[in-house]
């Protein structure tokens, strides 16, 4: 039976993006072996949307306050993307230190977590 599922984002600089997940996002981590962290991630969803090409996927954290979580971010000098307005959610992205971005955003929809 499926228990979890395994996230892997790709980085030009993978250990900037790990010290950034475990010492500015607190996420909780075991050594994988050889200082390889694997983090502990809040409770996830998962959604399908219709695209002209397979193998693309995307990352996006969830807040219950948008413009507040903006905020701590931006006290921990974490660079976030403007917001834009969905119908599904309210939605910025956060640079990472090895240059990726990943999405967060309020939902606007029902959650999936808890039911």
């Amino acid at each position: 039976m499926i228990n979890g599922a395994h996230i892997i984002v790709y980085s030009r600089d993978a250990d900037a993006d790990r010290n950034f997940f475990r010492d500015v996002l607190k996420f909780p981590a075991v050594d994988a072996g050889h200082s390889w962290l694997i983090f502990a991630l809040p409770p996830s969803e998962a959604a399908f949307h219709p695209a002209e090409k397979n193998d693309t996927h995307e990352l996006y954290f969830m807040c219950d306050d948008l413009k507040a979580t903006m905020a701590w971010l931006k006290e921990k000098k974490v660079k976030c993307g403007a917001v834009h307005e969905e119908r599904w959610g309210s939605v910025t992205t956060l640079t990472l230190p090895g240059g990726g971005k990943i999405g967060l955003y309020q939902p606007k929809h029902p959650k999936a977590i808890g039911r």
